[in-house]
């Protein structure tokens, strides 16, 4: 206990805490450098916090991130893919690593109570005023990387190769990373040896990290379904075709998929988010629609899923002799992040050197999704890490009473910024010395 005591920053009230928990970082010439970073580490993080921006608008996020990259020495490129940024350090001769964050917040309105929580407005695409929130952890990600970022210019005896930081626009919407490859992120800049990134949520508590090795998460499909039915008065149902009894049955038939046609112990998720129909109680309207997510891990499930949802949904507008057939519009897609398993078998090695190892999970594939997995489909081996950032007290008092903590994207999501931001700077530096180091092999 006596050289966890040495660690600066967390307090002796807090380190009591967590090491009660079973998280105990070792003391190591690296952590003083990571608690020398944190400070500026976390004016950054609650700036970035107070100052969200969304998808496809992250014109002062990208503008400070790039700042602050410039600032310490990187050869920084703005705008790539619309907002994003792309930092270069060269050091020699070696790999090149690629490390990246997200840029965006999320159209929902804070209720943490937190002191410095965002009370932002801002018009969303629709042109609808809207509460914005970092309610998903982009917040301590880029704050992390830029600590990283400065131990690594400062540290250049410690590694050798090139080191690419990209921050990246979109990542809310699945868009952002194809487009900063269709603007040549892989062409105009180094092209990576390896793809790292890592994601804060509240399934481990703060100062643990997950490792999963294979598949990391979920393919995302994005499907916007529009039921055609015959408008008329509310009161002679019988001189119409009603779309909203049509998609209520649809919504229930398609629950049956998940359950009665994708077979047992394979994962697959339908989920109706919302319908929209109508505009007075005694008007039955000409149509409805539906937006649905769908989420699988298997190429083969997915195939499977989106063409019955199609049976299905054309199925139930014939049987209730609809004027003509549903359009069904996949919008949005993203493949599942896989995770390189010799890469993540070398790094979960790493992580247990420098975070010890009973802070080092072998985790469980998750049900989210993203488009990290963009940058995989390059041919490019990848890792996704997960960071605990649940307040370790709380999350053992959730697992004792059987419930769940505030999810990413809830109105209530806050990580532990502390020992969370710690943890993510000291896996960044452990991950990308160990990939950059002389003559070792990825």
């Amino acid at each position: 206990m006596v050289a966890e005591r040495r660690l600066i920053g967390f307090g002796r009230s807090l380190l009591t805490g967590i090491c009660a928990l079973g998280i105990v970082l070792p003391a190591t010439a690296a952590n003083q450098e990571v608690n020398q970073a944190y400070s500026q580490a976390y004016a950054l993080y609650v700036d970035l916090h107070q100052h969200p921006e969304l998808s496809g608008n992250e014109i002062q996020t990208a503008a400070k991130l790039a700042g602050e990259l410039r600032g310490l020495g990187y050869t920084v490129t703005e705008h790539v893919g619309g907002t994003g940024v792309v930092a270069v350090l060269k050091n020699g001769a070696g790999r090149t690593i690629l490390l990246r964050t997200e840029l965006d917040a999320l159209p929902v309105e804070e209720k943490t109570g937190l002191p410095y929580a965002s009370k932002v407005h801002a018009k969303d695409a629709a042109g609808h005023d809207v509460f914005v929130g970092h309610m998903c952890g982009h917040d301590l990600h880029m704050s992390a990387l830029v600590a990283t970022a400065g131990i690594m210019a400062r540290s250049k005896n410690t590694w050798h190769g090139t080191l690419v930081l990209i921050g990246q626009p979109a990542e809310e919407t699945i868009g952002g990373a194809e487009g900063m490859i269709k603007d040549g992120l892989f062409t105009r800049f180094p092209r990576p040896d390896v793809v790292l990134a890592l994601h804060v949520g509240n399934e481990l508590p703060a100062g643990k990290v997950g490792v999963i090795p294979g598949i990391y998460d979920t393919s995302a499909d994005s499907l916007r379904i529009t039921i055609y039915g015959k408008g008329g008065h509310g009161s002679a149902p019988h001189t119409t075709v009603d779309p909203i009894v049509t998609a209520a049955r649809t919504i229930l038939a398609l629950q049956t998929i998940p359950s009665r046609e994708v077979k047992p112990g394979e994962l697959a998720v339908v989920t109706v988010g919302y319908i929209t129909a109508g505009t007075k109680n005694n008007i039955i309207p000409d149509q409805a629609e539906l937006g649905l997510t769908v989420r699988t891990y298997k190429p083969e499930v997915r195939k499977q899923v989106l063409a019955a949802i199609t049976r299905i949904t054309n199925a139930e507008a014939v049987a209730a002799g609809a004027p003509r057939a549903p359009t069904i519009d996949r919008y949005e897609a993203s493949d599942a992040v896989y995770n390189d398993p010799a890469l993540a078998q070398r790094l979960r090695a790493t992580l247990e050197t420098a975070l010890n190892k009973d802070n080092v999970i072998l985790a469980e594939p998750i049900t989210a999704s993203e488009d990290f997995s963009e940058y995989v489909a390059q041919g490019i081996p990848g890792f996704y890490l997960s960071l605990g950032g649940a307040d370790p007290e709380k999350y053992a008092q959730a697992v004792a009473a059987g419930t769940h903590l505030p999810s990413n994207h809830s109105s209530m999501f806050a990580p532990d910024v502390d020992p969370s931001l710690h943890t993510a700077i000291t896996a960044e530096v452990a991950m990308l010395r160990d990939l950059l180091k002389a003559g070792g092999n990825t």
